[in-house]
């Protein structure tokens, strides 16, 4: 079988477009990314955010003869691991990133003519053009990324430049190479974990604003803080990335999805068998990296297969996602776990209590719930924690239920409903093209699942990251996304924890037979991004 990309991280940024599927919503995020206007892409984890980005940036350079305008993409997945004592090290970081990212593209680029007082700003005063070794910014930045094994050590950060002379320095930059604007591309905004580094985060993102410089960004649904100086509706176009279930072509896009990098006996399956493939589609919820994870243990999209996987995917892996939440964000424990009991125990069995009834008298099924406007807070908080893993989304807000009380109304993940379904291929396929927003459960100002949560005292007080990733990095590497073979050969070199990895280097992964420079830096690459992305949520 195909070896499917879960992560955009593992395809090559000159591949992407050949995988990119255009459909209307995502051709219109593209275009609004590719724009004058700052961009906040909002979306649950694999639901595209990073590909999207990819796709904005690959357009861009292949246009960048007639339009002028270059892209720049960094991302911020290491930010997790900046561990200094200095207030704003997180600003400091960021500002580093994003001038060395700016000076390799522009070197990679080839429209170097020389090099400018400018330039020599982004890199802190080095004057080689080819810039074959690493810049003074460049380590500037590693420094504050190796800061998690010496947190008591300050990083020097003389030569970094303040945000007005990198501001002046890009503008320099334009006129020196007839650049109309740089587009920059941040992804992993920030870590979800810690307001403080998402405050800082949205106070430069504002601050960089300029006629050379729009500045666009990935962030999570429901645990993302804008702090006091940033304001959404005014600084930036936020964008949310939920693909619509209940539109004619939804199947139809996913399919071309998988058919992307799919092979032929693959294609063949989902041809054969086309309703599992949307049950496995549907369950989704339009997040393409679940529903590849989801095809690739089921191969042959057969219906004890499709049955296999719901049941353990949705009844056990996601929720086991959501509940480790609590272990990084422990101050919210009570709501991460109310959260849970309150979807598994009362709107699950609800809906399809109703689901059931509705169907055999034919009539519209539902994936929905609604909250009333004046529910605890906690309540709302639990909720939008939900909707960071994917389980719940927000689907619209102001609408009127029973006696025209106002609230807002929620979808539930429909694999999760599926694996409520004794045997999901029977029903499953029938609930889904059945749902109508027009049916919901209704939960009112003052229900009473709500006093188990406003019972407990949550901890709203920021987490002490540092003690946080000193807890993560002793995990086993059971806990990445890697495949069983990566496992293995790691586990075989005594790399057994995710500190061992993220300490490792290539020469080590040299040590596995068959396994040579090329080979061993795609793995480690393999490695360190599954890290990353388990470390930062």
């Amino acid at each position: 079988m195909t070896d499917l990309f879960y992560r955009t991280e593992d395809i090559k940024p000159e591949e992407v477009l050949s995988y990119f599927v255009e459909t209307q919503q995502d051709q219109e995020i593209v275009n609004a990314l590719k724009a004058r206007n700052p961009v906040i892409l909002v979306g649950s984890r694999g639901v595209g955010k990073s590909f999207l980005l990819r796709v904005a940036e690959a357009k861009l350079l292949a246009s960048f003869k007639s339009e002028r305008i270059f892209p720049i993409y960094v991302t911020f997945t290491k930010s997790s691991l900046v561990q200094t004592s200095n207030p704003i090290q997180f600003q400091h970081w960021m500002l580093a990133k994003i001038c060395a990212r700016i000076t390799r593209a522009l070197s990679k680029s080839g429209i170097l003519s020389g090099m400018t007082s400018s330039l020599s700003i982004l890199t802190g005063g080095n004057t080689d053009l080819s810039l074959k070794n690493k810049t003074k910014i460049e380590k500037i930045a590693e420094a504050f990324e190796d800061s998690w094994q010496v947190p008591e050590v300050t990083v020097n950060i003389d030569g970094l430049p303040t945000v007005e002379q990198f501001k002046d320095a890009i503008e320099d930059l334009s006129a020196s190479f007839n650049i109309s604007r740089f587009a920059i591309f941040i992804d992993e905004a920030a870590h979800i974990f810690l307001p403080s580094q998402q405050r800082q985060f949205f106070t430069l993102f504002r601050d960089l604003r300029s006629p050379y410089i729009t500045c666009n960004a990935a962030v999570y649904p429901g645990v993302t803080f804008y702090g006091e100086t940033f304001q959404p509706i005014h600084d930036a176009t936020i964008m949310p990335i939920d693909r619509d279930i209940l539109s004619s072509s939804y199947i139809l896009n996913m399919r071309e999805i998988v058919q992307k990098q799919a092979d032929s006996s693959l294609i063949a399956n989902i041809t054969r068998n086309a309703e599992n493939f949307a049950i496995l589609a549907y369950a989704s919820n339009g997040n393409p990296r679940i529903l590849l994870k989801t095809l690739a243990r089921t191969p042959r999209v057969n219906s004890q297969e499709i049955n296999e996987v719901i049941r353990e995917y949705y009844r056990n892996d996601i929720w086991g996602e959501h509940s480790l939440l609590s272990e990084k964000y422990v101050g919210h424990k009570s709501m991460i776990d109310w959260g849970r009991k309150f979807i598994e125990n009362v709107v699950l069995p609800e809906l399809q209590r109703k689901n059931a009834q509705y169907l055999s008298e034919d009539k519209k099924s539902t994936s929905f719930f609604w909250i009333h406007r004046d529910a605890p807070q906690a309540v709302k908080e639990a909720l939008r924690l939900l909707a960071y893993t994917g389980i719940v989304t927000e689907h619209a807000t102001g609408i009127k239920a029973t006696r025209s009380e106002v609230g807002t109304r929620y979808m539930v993940s429909l694999g999760c409903l599926f694996a409520q379904e004794s045997v999901p291929t029977t029903s499953a396929f029938v609930i889904a093209k059945s749902i109508t927003i027009k049916r919901m459960s209704e939960y009112g100002v003052n229900y009473p699942s709500y006093r188990d949560l406003l019972d407990t005292t949550p901890n709203f007080s920021e987490p002490n990251m540092l003690e946080i990733l000193q807890r993560q990095l002793s995990k086993s590497i059971d806990v990445l996304e890697l495949t069983d073979w990566q496992k293995e050969k790691l586990l075989s070199l005594n790399l057994n924890t995710i500190g061992d990895v993220l300490r490792s280097t290539e020469t080590k992964l040299q040590e596995i037979k068959f396994i040579g420079e090329k080979r061993s830096r795609r793995m480690r690459n393999a490695a360190i991004a599954a890290v990353n992305e388990y470390l930062s949520g």
